[in-house]
């Protein structure tokens, strides 16, 4: 069973604005982790408060706030920022 990821065009519009070494490092790891695994969510992390419901994946200094659609096999990007700047 394998995942497709799928970038909101507001993640996608912040994905290229960030460095190109940290896009390459962003979409390796959605490529080799996240679409090749039985169960996405054992990488992530789920989110509370006004964010709850969602998952958050990390990758050095950057993290991508998500949501798993378990009935298309799914992980939608939403977010994609620096760590300081990811959850506002």
């Amino acid at each position: 069973m394998t995942w497709s990821v799928e970038f909101d065009d507001a993640a996608a519009k912040e994905l290229r604005r960030l460095d190109r070494q940290a896009q390459e490092l962003i979409l390796q790891y959605f490529r080799d982790q996240i679409a090749t695994s039985e169960d996405p969510r054992r990488f992530g992390k789920p989110l509370s408060g006004e964010l709850a419901g969602l998952w958050r994946y990390r990758v050095r200094n950057y993290r991508m706030i998500c949501t798993v659609e378990d009935d298309k096999l799914v992980v939608l990007v939403l977010r994609v920022g620096h760590r300081k700047d990811a959850y506002k």
